[in-house]
């Protein structure tokens, strides 16, 4: 049995945090395998009242032994993990850093943990570097899967798709991984092509997310006959920078991959959408940032990617001033 730790049990990782849970394993209806860790208001409702996590028509409550609100509660705690299972946001990434830095974890019960990155975006891992971990220690993953955080200890799946983890991952953690998702009816890939699926995934979030959140704006905007000459550019330009990466795809082909996409999710509001609307940092540095960075290297030109970046830092800032004045 391994024993998993979520750093960052907010939508998707309290999601995780459900999947990966062995109930076989609970001690009167309690989740010993697998600990959260995440804000102090969400870990603290969870230990009076459970998880709720609502899949589509059905209600799962769930009870966790361990909640941690910080690196502390996890240090005096008696829990283990096998493996972290990070899933923050990406500009979380350096913060998270230092706080692994600052708690001695790393040189105590983490030093021999597997470190798994769950995030949107790219350049996470060049991020996480820091840390100075062996490569075995660190693979990353995406989820293709629509959450929502409703309140402190109730999450909503709105949209259900398959996580895909690099395949250099243990055999037996591999093996547990698969089990728990299998059982549960989700699905997990182990992929030798992961930097081909992690493209993928970046040209709808580059199309999508930007789009919906400044059109305010639930997924199916995209389709919009008005944004089509958008979409069109904002991939063109996308598979012109991971072309230099390896990653050879037609457009064509994206393009009816990012449409489908946002037909299957079109009543779904994205992330970027759902943090500009909370006034909260966006991913979008990762996102169509990552795209400008890898074209400034090559001096490819990518203006609509551009244009697309510097409106939703702008209508961030416009929106946290408004919260400020209001």
């Amino acid at each position: 049995m391994a024993k998993i730790l979520i750093y960052g049990a907010g939508a998707i990782g309290s999601l995780m945090g459900y999947l990966l849970s062995q109930s076989d394993n609970s001690v009167n209806g309690t989740i010993e395998n697998v600990a959260l860790l995440g804000r102090k208001s969400h870990m603290e409702k969870i230990r009076d009242l459970g998880l709720q996590v609502s899949i589509f028509e059905t209600k799962k409550h769930l009870r966790f032994k361990y909640c941690f609100a910080d690196p502390a509660d996890l240090r005096s705690s008696d829990f283990y993990p096998d493996v972290v299972v990070i899933c923050v946001k990406t500009y979380s990434v350096p913060a998270v850093c230092e706080e692994l830095k600052e708690s001695g974890l790393l040189q105590e019960r983490l030093k021999d943990a597997v470190f798994i990155l769950l995030m949107n975006g790219m350049g996470n891992r060049e991020a996480f570097d820091s840390l100075g971990l062996p490569d075995r220690q660190v693979l990353e993953g995406i989820t293709i899967m629509g959450v929502r955080f409703s309140e402190d200890g109730v999450v909503e799946l709105k949209g259900k798709g398959k996580t895909v983890v690099e395949e250099k991952i243990r055999e037996d953690l591999r093996r547990f991984m698969a089990k728990r998702f299998l059982e549960k009816g989700f699905e997990i890939e182990f992929a030798q092509d992961f930097k081909e699926q992690q493209y993928s995934k970046l040209f709808a979030n580059a199309v999508i997310n930007p789009i919906t959140a400044l059109t305010r704006r639930e997924n199916g905007i995209v389709l919009s006959a008005a944004l089509k000459r958008t979409v069109q550019a904002l991939i063109r330009e996308a598979v012109a920078v991971a072309a230099t990466e390896g990653i050879r795809r037609e457009e064509k082909s994206v393009l009816e991959m990012v449409y489908s996409v946002a037909g299957k999710t079109a009543a779904n509001t994205s992330s970027m959408l759902q943090d500009m609307l909370k006034g909260r940092n966006t991913e979008i540095d990762s996102i169509n940032g990552y795209i400008i960075r890898q074209a400034r290297k090559h001096n490819i030109d990518v203006p609509v990617n551009e244009a697309m970046y510097e409106l939703v830092k702008s209508a961030t800032s416009s929106d946290r001033l408004s919260a400020k004045k209001n």
